[in-house]
């Protein structure tokens, strides 16, 4: 798991947003980037500003490295279409995100961890891998023996996030499908993201 699930609050201070807008974000209380000379105020270059932009969706994902985060873009780039919505379908489409998605676990953090320890299935067969690539149909469910975990039934009870129309959730039945992929558009991103400027970043 990434070292920065025990941080992940520096993320927000670090990228100047409230990255996953949730009420205990130090960056509500303190807008300043951590360290001695985080007043500091710096216009950023046009480099500058397309790091940012590419650190902000990685980040917003929690546990993707450098490595994997390159590799989906490669793929994206790879593909027809407009570069950045195909990077957002391939970042929605991983298993981690889509049960963040459907608020079976609070943060996409939880969500990684929660794949790890085998309490999730896709149709039918248990999948233990964070970034598993959902298809359109593909129908998700918690183990029953999971279901009464006081993290799950906490973040379906949540009122912090709305479940997006590419995911339909059945709560009785603590089953989610994976209807469609997703437009930028379509995202509940509680900040702006702009892989356009991720786009010309790797296109440097």
């Amino acid at each position: 798991m990434s070292k920065r699930h025990s941080a992940k609050y520096k993320i927000d201070r670090r990228l100047g947003v409230n990255l996953w807008g949730r009420p205990k974000s130090p960056f509500n209380r303190r807008e300043s980037r951590p360290g001695q000379h985080g007043q500091r105020r710096r216009k950023l270059s046009d480099y500058g500003t397309q790091l940012a932009a590419k650190q902000q969706l990685k980040g917003y994902y929690g546990n993707i490295n450098e490595k994997q985060f390159r590799k989906l873009y490669q793929e994206a780039d790879s593909r027809r279409g407009d570069t950045g919505e195909n990077l957002i379908e391939l970042l929605e489409r991983r298993l981690d995100a889509a049960i963040y998605r459907a608020r079976f676990v609070p943060t996409v953090f939880a969500a990684r961890q929660f794949i790890n320890h085998g309490h999730v299935k896709v149709n039918g067969k248990r999948v233990n891998i964070g970034s598993y690539r959902m298809r359109d149909g593909d129908l998700i469910e918690v183990r029953e023996k999971s279901r009464e975990i006081p993290m799950v039934l906490e973040a379906i009870q949540s009122p912090e996030r709305d479940t997006p129309e590419y995911i339909s959730v059945d709560y009785k039945k603590m089953q989610a499908t994976y209807v469609r992929a997703p437009k930028l558009a379509d995202v509940p991103y509680p900040v702006v993201m702009h892989p356009n400027l991720v786009v010309e970043f790797y296109s440097r």
